[in-house]
């Protein structure tokens, strides 16, 4: 009994690469934005980065349409009043492809399309669909494609038609298991290879942090919403060339850059992936070792678009992904980017205490750069503990831990056993390991 697939017809695409695994309408470039309005958010906004997100992707934006209504429906997620005029200006407009900006279950996907007769993208397919494209690194790449398997698993419902059931009788007995289970199976098993891989990525990253420590190098990460301008400021402060452009996730692979600052030690700085509204989960659990590098760091510069009118909106679902990921105990200093754009000065703001609580700047003249370094400085001279501490010999996991950071400048062992360490480590990392691994509140500091 065969199992070979008929030839697709010109308006049907087949194909096995990551992104689809059965059958589905073509996609095409120019596309029709969808919008649900529930009366709970500024959905003109929404609409407006779902069109950036289009356009980044490489789509024309050709037509929007907003469908007013309490809930989605169970079924197309739109009302039955608007798919129809939905099919009605997708011809008007010349449009082949509908981008919803919302998640979409598999089976509201696959209903619009075959209502619609093309390609329907939910918010999550058309994230994975740039992040496709910008991932440039071999690390990326294993990374976008678990993101996007990931994503494939969850829609594997009768997505193949044939082989589906499986008749009794002489001559119509089929194989052992269905085509459906065959694809099951083996997304199953290239997840398993993916995932292994990144974890060897993952423990080089780590190698990598632990010969940072070593050298006394304090880490800091860039954070921020997409096109905040973290990539253009990077290239400033380090003299690199990371591609940078006015676009969403112009940046997905993590570049780090040894960078000098005024009256303080070197630092490493890192620029990483950019943070949206509803980031998928997939993307969050596959870029998992580059977010690593925002979790040790010692500060964060969260970088903020201060021309943008929904700023404080964008840096709340920031801090969101940052606790989501475990980094929400980071020293963070906001900079706000862009200030060429407001016609404003650069300048540093202060809390009452005079410690550093943001940096105005503009990435794109250079103004304010000097004041964010000597910022950076402070902020991570001031964060770091130097000194000796005393530890008994019954502490010796105590102070494998303190080796395996990397933060033991000298150790000497007494006559009575005990080992007298010189360590330098981050505030934060002191206190967490004076709470929970009994490291000593009695440190000598220097």
């Amino acid at each position: 009994m065969s199992t070979q697939r008929k030839p697709a017809t010109s308006d049907r695409v087949t194909t096995t690469a990551p992104a689809q695994l059965f059958e589905r309408p073509g996609g095409g470039e120019r596309a029709a934005l969808v919008q649900l309005d529930d009366g709970r958010a500024d959905c003109r906004s929404a609409l407006e980065e779902l069109a950036a997100l289009a356009e980044s992707a490489g789509a024309e934006v050709v037509d929007r349409l907003i469908n007013r209504r309490d809930k989605p429906d169970a079924r197309f997620f739109l009302g039955r009043g608007k798919v129809e005029e939905l099919r009605e200006r997708l011809q008007s407009a010349g449009a082949d492809l509908v981008l919803v900006n919302h998640f979409l279950t598999p089976a509201q996907e696959r209903n619009l399309e075959r209502e619609l007769g093309c390609r329907v993208l939910d918010r999550t397919g058309l994230i994975l669909d740039i992040f496709a494209q910008r991932a440039r690194t071999h690390e990326g790449k294993l990374q976008v494609e678990l993101a996007q398997l990931r994503h494939i698993a969850s829609r594997l419902v009768r997505g193949w038609s044939h082989l589906e059931r499986q008749k009794g009788g002489i001559g119509l007995r089929g194989p052992g298991e269905t085509q459906l289970e065959m694809d099951r199976r083996m997304l199953g098993q290239r997840i398993k290879q993916l995932e292994k891989r990144l974890e060897r990525v993952r423990r080089q990253r780590h190698q990598g942090r632990q010969s940072r420590r070593k050298r006394d190098l304090p880490a800091v990460s860039l954070v921020g919403y997409t096109n905040a301008g973290k990539s253009t400021l990077f290239n400033r402060l380090a003299a690199s060339e990371v591609f940078a452009a006015d676009q969403l996730f112009a940046t997905l692979d993590t570049t780090l850059r040894r960078i000098e600052l005024p009256g303080a030690e070197p630092a490493v700085f890192a620029d990483t992936v950019g943070f949206i509204s509803d980031l998928p989960h997939q993307l969050v659990a596959a870029f998992r070792s580059t977010l690593e590098e925002v979790v040790e760091a010692d500060l964060l510069l969260h970088v903020v678009d201060a021309s943008a009118s929904t700023r404080d909106e964008q840096g709340e679902e920031v801090e969101e992904v940052l606790a989501e990921i475990g980094a929400s105990e980071v020293p963070v200093l906001r900079v706000y980017n862009k200030i060429d754009l407001l016609d404003q000065p650069p300048r540093v703001v202060r809390d009452d205490h005079g410690r550093v609580q943001a940096v105005w700047l503009s990435a794109a003249t250079g103004e304010g750069l000097d004041v964010l370094l000597e910022a950076v400085a402070e902020c991570v001279g001031e964060r770091r503990a130097h000194g000796r501490l005393r530890l008994a010999p019954s502490q010796g996991r105590l102070r494998a831990r303190l080796y395996q950071s990397g933060d033991v400048l000298h150790e000497r062992v007494l006559d009575n056993g005990d080992c007298l360490m010189e360590v330098s480590l981050p505030q934060r990392e002191l206190e967490r390991l004076q709470r929970h691994e009994g490291l000593p509140t009695s440190i000598e500091y220097l």
